[in-house]
C-alpha cells in the first residue's frame, strides 16, 4: 500500500476494526457490516458491499483497505485434489499455503438408528476443507528434513497475511468454505506468537471468521515456553507436536530445538496442555530409515507416550535434497505402528497430501526475490 496510513482490514480484530471506524468517526456497527462481507461472503471490494450507502463506501476506501496477495503459481495434485498456492506478499518476500479437501465426505447415520452401520437416505456430511497457513517467511529453528527452513529466516508475518491465506484457500473451495485450519506451513507458529493469536482470536470470533477453536490447530517443533503460555489463553485449540524422535541424542540429532527443549521438558509441557484444556495432543513422527525409525525406537517412543491423552501420526519421508535420507518400508513402517498400539497408543499412518506438487509434509519452501 502506498500510503501508510491505510488500515488493512485483515490486521484488524474486531475489536481493533470497531475502534479504528469510531476513530474515523464511522458508526460502529459499520465495521462489523465490513467484517461480515469479508470474512461470510468472502467480498473484498468495499464498493460491491451493497448495505453501505455509496457515499460511505467511498469514505472507507480512503482510510482502508483490504489486502489479497498476488498468487504467483498454482499447483493442483491430480492425486488428492490438493491445491498450494505460491504468494507474492511484496517484491521480495513470498510465502506457500495448501487447500486440502477430504477425498470422500464421511455420512450421518439419520436419527434412530444405534451404533451400527450407517443405513441407507442418511445425509452427506460435507466435506472436510482445510488450509495449512505459513506464519513466517522462512524459519530459524533448521529442521534437517524440513525444507521450509534451508534458506534461513526472514521476517514474521502479520496477522493480515496470514489470514489472506485462510480467504484465498476458502476461495477455491467448490462452497467456499472451510472447516479447518491449520498452522503448520512455512516458519514456526510460535515464533511469531502474537500476530499467530491475533489471528487464531479472530478466526474463532463469531464477529469475523467464527470458526471453532477445536477446528484450529497449531503446530511447533516444540518451543516449550510458548506451548505454556498458550495453555494459559483459554483457547481449546488443537496442539500438533513435531516429535519425530523418542529421546534427545535421535532428536537433537535432527532437531536443534531440542538443545534447548529436550524431550522430558517438552512432554511435561503437553501433559499439563492437554490436562488443562482436555484436548488430545497430536504428535507428528517422520519416520525416516536409518534415523529414528527402528523398532528399537518404536519401542522407547511407545514406552514415552503411553497413558498419554495423544495420538501419533507417522508420516513417511518426503525427501528434500538437503537430507537425503528414504522413508522405511511399508512393512517397516507397520511394525513401528504395531508396536505403539502395543503400548496403548492412538497410532495412524498419514501419507501426506500434496506429494505430486511438493506440498507435503515438511516440503514447503520459502522463494526469494529469484521467483520474480
Amino acid at each position: 500500500m502506498k500510503d501508510a496510513k491505510i488500515v488493512n482490514v485483515l490486521d484488524r480484530t474486531p475489536e481493533e476494526l470497531r475502534k479504528d471506524f469510531a476513530d474515523k468517526g464511522f458508526e460502529l456497527y459499520r465495521a462489523g457490516q465490513v467484517l461480515q462481507w469479508v470474512y461470510e461472503k468472502g467480498i473484498y471490494d468495499f464498493g460491491k458491499m451493497t448495505n453501505l450507502p455509496a457515499a460511505l463506501r467511498e469514505k472507507i476506501k480512503d482510510e482502508f483497505a483490504i489486502v489479497i496477495p498476488a498468487v504467483v503459481e498454482s499447483k493442483h495434485s491430480e492425486g488428492d485434489n490438493s491445491t498450494k498456492l505460491l504468494l507474492k506478499l511484496n517484491e521480495k518476500d513470498y510465502v506457500e499455503a495448501v487447500y486440502m479437501p477430504a477425498k470422500k465426505p464421511r455420512r450421518i447415520r439419520p436419527q434412530g438408528f444405534g451404533t451400527g452401520s450407517p443405513k441407507p437416505g442418511g445425509e452427506p456430511m460435507k466435506t472436510r476443507e482445510t488450509v495449512c497457513v505459513s506464519s513466517q517467511v522462512g524459519c530459524k529453528f533448521h529442521c534437517a528434513f524440513c525444507a521450509s527452513g534451508q534458506d534461513g529466516f526472514m521476517r514474521n508475518l502479520t496477522m493480515g497475511e496470514i489470514m489472506a491465506q485462510v480467504l484465498m484457500a476458502r476461495d477455491l473451495s467448490p462452497e467456499k468454505r472451510l472447516t479447518n485450519v491449520v498452522f503448520m506451513g512455512i516458519g514456526e507458529p510460535f515464533d511469531n506468537y502474537k500476530e499467530m493469536m491475533r489471528t487464531v482470536r479472530t478466526l474463532n470470533s463469531p464477529g469475523a471468521f467464527g470458526l471453532a477453536a477445536r477446528r484450529i490447530t497449531i503446530s511447533t517443533c516444540g518451543v516449550v515456553p510458548k506451548i505454556e503460555q498458550l495453555t494459559k489463553e483459554g483457547l481449546q485449540v488443537e496442539l500438533s507436536i513435531s516429535l519425530h524422535g523418542p529421546n534427545d541424542i535421535v532428536r537433537g540429532a535432527i532437531m536443534p530445538v531440542n538443545n534447548a527443549y529436550p524431550v522430558k521438558k517438552l512432554i511435561e509441557a503437553c501433559k499439563a496442555y492437554s490436562a488443562n484444556t482436555k484436548r488430545l495432543i497430536t504428535f507428528e513422527y517422520i519416520l525416516i530409515s536409518g534415523v529414528n525409525a527402528s523398532l528399537k525406537e518404536a519401542g522407547e517412543l511407545g514406552r514415552l507416550l503411553k497413558g498419554m491423552l495423544c495420538k501419533v501420526n507417522l508420516i513417511p519421508y518426503n525427501p528434500i535434497e538437503e537430507f537425503p535420507h528414504d522413508q522405511p518400508s511399508y512393512e517397516d513402517i507397520k511394525r513401528f505402528q504395531h508396536i505403539l498400539q502395543r503400548h496403548g497408543v492412538k497410532t495412524t499412518v498419514r501419507f501426506s497430501k500434496g506429494r505430486d506438487i511438493q506440498a507435503a509434509c515438511g516440503q514447503l519452501r520459502s522463494v526469494r526475490s529469484k521467483v520474480r
